[in-house]
């Protein structure tokens, strides 16, 4: 069934839209939650969330593209766990996201951000879309997918200083593209 299909499930309020989705998604949207939160179990109670989150959006949301949509409430709630998590420090630092070294060029964005937040996000990808394939996939797979920097040199065949310079290179070029841009954190 096609993300098309699914949606209009969605619409139509039929319970077999969250099986379908499911389905299709479950698994790429379990990965997502697992590279954040290094647990499978929190992992399916992030895809429970984000499917009863799209259960509540569509409609009147109509996503073009079910599974990056998926993707993103699946990454958000995860994120938001984590920061939980980490907040009460019951996660050794070894195995979090450093979401501070984005912070330190975006800022933290909180709930009354939201307007900025959209503008942000076409920054980054207008950004990423001008960086090599590499770099930008490195700065992808690191900060959207959360993916250790073990997993990444393992994937790319990369020694750990290379990843962690080029990473360093991207996220110092993203800062000066954003200031060029007159983004204010």
């Amino acid at each position: 069934m096609d993300d098309a299909a699914i949606v209009e499930l969605f619409q139509k309020r039929e319970e077999e839209a969250i099986a379908r989705a499911e389905s299709a998604y479950g698994a790429y949207c379990r990965t997502v939650a697992h590279n954040l939160l290094h647990d499978a179990e929190e992992a399916k109670e992030c895809l429970n969330d984000a499917l009863f989150a799209a259960w509540n959006s569509i409609p009147p949301g109509n996503p073009a593209c079910l599974k990056t949509y998926l993707g993103k409430l699946t990454r958000e709630i995860a994120v938001d766990r984590l920061r939980k998590k980490t907040a009460a420090k019951r996660v050794p630092e070894s195995e979090t996201v450093p979401f501070d070294e984005l912070d330190e060029i975006i800022g933290e964005r909180g709930p009354d951000a939201s307007v900025g937040v959209r503008e942000l996000s076409r920054l980054i990808s207008a950004y990423l879309r001008s960086q090599k394939e590499e770099d930008r996939n490195l700065f992808i797979r690191r900060y959207w997918y959360g993916d250790p920097i073990a997993k990444i040199c393992e994937r790319y065949g990369y020694g750990k200083s290379r990843v962690l310079v080029k990473l360093k290179r991207t996220r110092d070029k993203l800062a000066r593209y954003l200031k060029k841009e007159g983004y204010q954190i």
